[in-house]
């Protein structure tokens, strides 16, 4: 009875013994792990920190090209203003163009009729 509970405790010794080496490979593994994303987070922090970097050296261009498009903006209302002016000139011209052949036409006609 005794060597049947002494291969029982065997047992028993032996498997959390076991548990305790999966454990603590295990532990290697994720601390291999962690030192991995760390590795990784500093990567990307310094790539981040070059980024900014390289935006804000960008950044007065930036700066200029919106400058450039309210400029844009403004010059394309300025060129719709003078086309819809340019529009009103053509039709007076034609107005009074048509006057003047209307009346030189009447004058001639009138003349012509004396």
């Amino acid at each position: 009875m005794f060597s049947k509970m002494a291969t029982y405790l065997t047992g028993e010794l032996t498997a959390t013994s076991e548990d305790y080496k999966l454990l603590e490979n295990m532990n290697k593994l994720t601390s291999l792990k962690y030192l991995e994303m760390k590795d990784i987070a500093i990567n990307i922090s310094r790539n981040l920190k070059d980024l900014n970097q390289k935006y804000a050296g960008l950044q007065p261009y930036l700066d200029q090209i919106n400058v450039i498009e309210e400029q844009v903006a403004a010059l394309e209302q300025a060129a719709y203003k003078l086309d819809a002016y340019s529009k009103k000139l053509g039709n007076r011209f034609y107005f009074c163009f048509d006057v003047i052949k209307t009346a030189s036409c009447q004058h001639i006609l009138s003349k012509h009729n004396s």
